[in-house]
């Protein structure tokens, strides 16, 4: 087991940042850790990373017990932290040069290569970092954590700051990288964590809410569709009351709405006989069972 978490409790002042929470992680699995802005996701991997200490509870990372063992423990985990700190007065290879001699590495020219050439860094390898884009000073800092070959990777917003071209680039390297590597990563774009992850564990106000398969997750949560509807004509939405087998109508805009039921067809069969009631023109009308967005707002709200 690559990452082993027990009742684990860190306190700021009264409030419980993270509250006696638990969770494994098995070697080759790639977890998506969500949860809000202040839910605790940060301050759970800095005490898995040994960067903060716990207030009470265990963690263990491949078999060692990071509160008695940090140094080895961190010769383990490749970090990229949300704020990223990096030396920007020196140039890209002169820092990964710099974070190499630290871990020891032999052969650091050709593992700085390498690195260089994974995670896209080849066209600004040249550069200060100062003179680099937020995008790519992402790619030095996860090109830094990878630099030791770790088992594990704990990757907070590895993606923040990057465009939806490099966002897809980073998304391919860490897949390829969770074939032998156990890769913890928080994010708020839940699209990437669908495309990448088969386990989900959610954190809220300290608590973990849900901890399970993607698949479970969705239909686990309720049995949820949403039919979509555009009409070309502006309506109130008190002309869609007469709608059964619906939980919840959002006005999207004065011609569309979302309609969240459990019987899609239905509220579908509905809505097509109130236009021709009413004479209205529907413009597009469709479901789809939820993802992991409306599993993410029903479970944290």
């Amino acid at each position: 087991m690559s990452i082993s978490v027990k009742h684990l409790t860190k306190k700021y002042g009264t409030q419980h940042a993270v509250n006696n929470i638990s969770f494994h992680i098995n070697k080759g699995e790639i977890v998506g850790f969500l949860g809000p802005n202040g839910a605790g996701k940060s301050t759970t991997m800095k005490m898995i990373t040994g960067s903060i200490n716990p207030d009470s509870g265990s963690i263990d990372v491949c078999e060692l017990p990071v509160n008695e063992a940090t140094i080895y423990t961190k010769k383990k985990i490749g970090y990229l932290p949300e704020a990223n700190p990096l030396y920007t007065e020196m140039y890209v290879k002169e820092y990964l040069g710099f974070i190499a001699d630290i871990h020891e590495i032999k052969n650091k020219e050709s593992k700085i290569s390498e690195l260089i050439s994974l995670v896209g860094l080849t066209p600004e390898s040249h550069k200060k970092i100062s003179q680099l884009s937020k995008g790519y000073k992402q790619r030095v800092g996860l090109a830094a954590a990878l630099i030791h070959d770790p088992e594990v990777l704990i990757l907070d917003e590895p993606t923040s700051g990057l465009d939806p071209n490099q966002i897809i680039e980073i998304r391919e390297v860490i897949k390829k990288l969770g074939e032998n590597k156990t890769i913890l990563f928080s994010s708020h774009i839940m699209q990437e964590v669908e495309s990448i992850c088969d386990r989900v564990i959610i954190i809220n106000k300290g608590n973990i809410i849900a901890d399970d398969s993607l698949g479970n997750l969705k239909k686990g949560t309720s049995n949820s569709h949403f039919v979509s509807i555009q009409f070309k004509e502006p309506i109130h939405p008190s002309r869609l009351d007469s709608i059964k087998d619906c939980r919840n109508i959002t006005s999207l805009t004065t011609h569309s709405f979302l309609i969240e039921t459990a019987q899609p067809e239905l509220v579908k069969k509905q809505l097509f006989e109130l236009s021709l009631q009413a004479n209205l023109n529907i413009v597009s009308l469709s479901s789809e069972k939820q993802n992991l967005e409306d599993v993410f707002k029903t479970l944290t709200t």
